[in-house]
């Protein structure tokens, strides 16, 4: 078993990589007592359940699957259950499921009388390798997504691989993105071993590169007050083109995916991580309206002023940030989007 320690001070905790950890959680977290146990319709039942038997006092909730459940009404759901069930600042919240879950339940664990323990068991690639670590919490509002939230630490993380095994493999693909972004950020090696070898095959060995990379950057930067902003890589384009055409399909590391295209600064990068994305089955083009993402950027949490935190690369393993101008941004969406963004 790989065990991380996340040190942040009074906020430490540990990170634990292996296949079949579900099963074992109880010996390694602190279940023993009321647990607001949180997945969602698309996880298989028996990962709550193999949960549940592990805890003192369980109370189960299953929300619909979907980003549209990152809501205040859900996160109101959630603390008035705990409520109902006389949950005490003595008991925990526990998440059993991809990004949307762990969002919402950690962000209601963070409010709930002002803060009670919660542990992360993410079930897709994508929570696996990026929102399983880190402390953000928070829900969209308005269509503007993670708009309210706060840095909220989990006292725990179990990352079980196995889980991965029922994932579609569009689902799979997507959580790959965030790894490539690692590798095209700070860790080159782990971009070779994308172009070299079949990732999906290596896993462990995946999540353990990119948990590293993002365990150096939260370490020194819990709050993201600097160089925790390189994990944006791809989330500014990113995320404007999920706000605009999400709804019509594209999933989150998609989205990621095609965000890094623009910042990729120089015609190789761009060709190889263009590859890499299509080697995984990745999406590399799609049509947008500039104006519409451009609209969606302008209420980023990066965004400050006439400017916008981007962050770009020349070459792979050494990310810089920027701050560019709101026009020169506009100027350059609308250049992407008469090609598709891939070109």
């Amino acid at each position: 078993m790989q065990q991380l320690r996340m040190e942040l001070g009074q906020n430490s905790y540990d990170i634990f990589l292996e296949n079949g950890l579900l099963q074992r959680a109880g010996k390694l977290l602190q279940l023993d007592r009321r647990v607001l146990i949180v997945t969602d319709d698309g996880v298989p039942e028996a990962y709550a359940r193999a949960l549940a038997a592990q805890c003192g006092s369980p109370v189960l909730v299953r929300i619909p699957q979907g980003e549209g459940s990152k809501s205040l009404e859900m996160f109101r759901m959630l603390c008035e259950k705990m409520l109902q069930e006389g949950f005490t600042r003595s008991d925990c919240v526990a998440a059993v499921g991809g990004g949307v879950v762990g969002d919402l339940s950690g962000f209601a664990a963070a409010c709930y009388m002002r803060g009670i323990d919660f542990y992360n068991i993410p079930t897709t690639a994508l929570s696996q390798v990026d929102s399983s670590i880190g402390g953000k919490v928070a829900v969209n509002l308005e269509g503007v997504k993670n708009i309210v939230g706060a840095f909220y630490q989990p006292r725990g993380a179990l990352i079980d691989p196995a889980l991965l095994s029922t994932l579609p493999d569009r689902q799979l693909a997507s959580g790959l993105a965030e790894a490539i972004k690692a590798g095209v950020v700070a860790d080159e090696p782990l971009l070779e071993l994308f172009e070299q070898t079949d990732a999906r095959s290596r896993m462990e060995e995946v999540l353990l590169h990119a948990l590293r990379f993002k365990k150096r950057i939260v370490e020194q930067d819990e709050r993201e007050s600097g160089l925790r902003k390189l994990l944006n890589f791809g989330h500014t384009v990113g995320h404007g083109i999920e706000s605009v055409c999400g709804l019509g399909g594209l999933l989150h590391g998609e989205c990621v995916g095609l965000g890094m295209l623009p910042m990729c600064t120089t015609p190789q990068l761009r060709r190889r991580v263009t590859a890499v994305l299509e080697k995984y089955g990745l999406p590399t083009r799609v049509s947008f309206d500039p104006d519409a993402v451009f609209e969606a950027l302008r209420h980023d949490k990066k965004a400050a002023g006439d400017t916008v935190t981007v962050v770009t690369a020349a070459t792979a393993g050494a990310a810089a940030l920027s701050a560019m101008p709101l026009g020169a941004l506009h100027r350059l969406l609308c250049i992407e989007a008469k090609e598709g963004i891939g070109r």
